[in-house]
């Protein structure tokens, strides 16, 4: 029976929350800060894309890179190396003279985030080793990370009021101070006994097929023709399929793509994705209903959206309760249709009690997911390929993000032109009194779409994940008959 973790343990797990913490505030708090930095930088249309886009692009590029990476130089090594890198390119972020400046450094800021990530959720199995505190250290973790996304907003247009643009950048200073200064006394050192060479073509492969997927699917929210998308996502998937057929054969892989053989470890994988698909193409046609056809500031549409992180916060938090009564996919299962029972609730929304009851129920059932998914994610592998199963899970989930964005603002989109093809733009038909309440009730249909999508994405991932189940139950009966023959 393994050791069961003590005060070290747990106080090393507040250490290691709080990059996860900040990786996830810094992926949204920027929104924002984002006219008044353009206006006192002088940065264009393009120059603003770039300045939000740079930094989740580099994070989701190298993040599979960064969790192997840690497993071959250890652990712990890399977080502090990543938290002193992030915390000084913060500094040059927040005082940035240039719009290029700001894009470099966000960019930066991408490659450092893309070590915080799976170093966190690797060093947790490690200190971890009984497996219900490790559900519970992970839930703690999931809880910090979707949390983070949602105190974003709300702390920069908190700062923003109060300090220049920069100090949105700061706060992560104090941060990373904490964690290099407890993490060598708290937080295990921990790196695979004989890693091999680092797979260097593989790790190209992976960053150029990774940043060309979430290239083209920033591309297609644009609007701008479908040429430049389709072609990234043709070349993105030929340098996929090299790199897999790679990793099939190398003898020390990058990624252990066998690991797919494994039908809990897919599904949950796929449900990442998937789950990662529907909360973002939700979080933005909320976040644009607030304040485009409820008329809400965007602090006050902050405070509104915060739902949406408290509930994956409960969700999460509840999650090691579940697993003690439940097996783990069935837990899984069931809050997924939770979530599926929420995204019906914003199918039929129209005014403000029905969206944030929707946004809370449908982020609600998404905890065992987070908490109890990634769980078995990490802890399918030995403790060695940890990082590795990390980067899994969080690109997974990174480009379903990117994905929920394209695809559910796409469609959204289109069901707004076509409700009200007379107009452009929200924005600018709500500016046009006669046409006002047409618009708003357009845009309120293509969130009500949105929420048929994630109802039936939720719907469909509950089926997958209990099948899966189903499958690894007569899988192991039919070896224990073997067995016993």
């Amino acid at each position: 029976m393994d050791k069961p973790a003590g005060r070290r343990e747990w106080l090393g797990l507040l250490v290691l929350v709080l990059p996860t913490l900040l990786v996830a505030m810094d992926m949204t708090s920027l929104f924002l800060a984002l006219p008044k930095l353009s206006a006192d930088l002088g940065a264009s249309g393009t120059e603003q894309l770039w300045i939000t886009d740079s930094y989740g692009f580099l994070v989701a590029g190298f993040v599979i890179t960064m969790g192997t990476l840690g497993d071959r130089i250890g652990r712990r090594r890399l977080l502090l190396v990543g938290g002193a890198a992030f915390a000084a390119i913060s500094v040059v972020a927040a005082f940035a003279t240039t719009p290029e400046l700001l894009i470099a450094a966000r960019g930066a800021l991408g490659i450092a985030g893309a070590t915080l990530m799976p170093s966190t959720l690797a060093l947790i199995t490690n200190m971890f080793r009984d497996e219900q505190q490790r559900g519970k250290a992970i839930s703690i973790w999931a809880t910090c990370q979707f949390a983070g996304g949602s105190l974003g907003p709300v702390l920069a247009g908190f700062l923003l009021q109060h300090f220049a643009w920069g100090s949105i950048f700061l706060i992560a200073v104090p941060a990373m101070a904490v964690l290099l200064i407890a993490g060598p006394i708290l937080l295990p050192e921990f790196r695979t006994p004989a890693p091999g060479r680092l797979d260097l073509g593989g790790v190209a492969l992976s960053l150029a097929a990774v940043l060309l997927f979430v290239f083209a699917l920033k591309q297609l929210t644009t609007g701008a023709g479908l040429l430049v998308p389709v072609g990234a996502i043709l070349a993105g998937a030929v340098l996929g399929a090299v790199f897999v057929r790679r990793q099939l054969s190398g003898p020390v892989p990058l990624l252990d793509l066998r690991l797919f053989r494994n039908r809990p470890f897919t599904a949950v994988l796929v449900a990442l994705v998937f789950a990662g698909v529907a909360m973002a193409g939700v979080g933005l046609l909320v976040t644009q209903y607030l304040q485009g056809v409820l008329g809400y500031s965007p602090l006050a549409s902050a405070l509104l959206f915060a739902p949406m992180g408290i509930g994956v916060a409960a969700g999460t938090t509840v999650a090691p309760a579940l697993a003690r009564r439940l097996a783990p996919v069935t837990a899984i299962a069931g809050g997924l249709v939770v979530s599926a029972a929420g995204g019906l609730m914003l199918s039929f929304a129209d005014g403000l009690p029905l969206v944030v009851a929707g946004i809370a129920v449908l982020t609600l059932g998404t905890g065992p997911l987070f908490a109890l998914g990634i769980g078995l994610v990490v802890g399918s592998v030995p403790p060695e390929r940890a990082g590795s199963a990390a980067s899994m899970a969080d690109t997974g989930n990174y480009l379903g993000g990117s994905l929920g964005l394209a695809f559910i603002g796409l469609v959204a989109t289109a069901v707004y032109h076509r409700v009200f093809p007379a107009g452009t733009t929200l924005a600018a038909d709500v500016a046009r009194a006669d046409v006002a309440n047409q618009a708003k009730a357009a845009f309120t249909t293509g969130l009500n779409v949105t929420g048929v999508i994630a109802a039936a994405l939720f719907a469909g991932l509950a089926v997958l994940v209990a099948r899966m189940r189903a499958s690894a139950e007569r899988a192991e009966e039919l070896q224990d008959a073997q067995q016993t023959r």
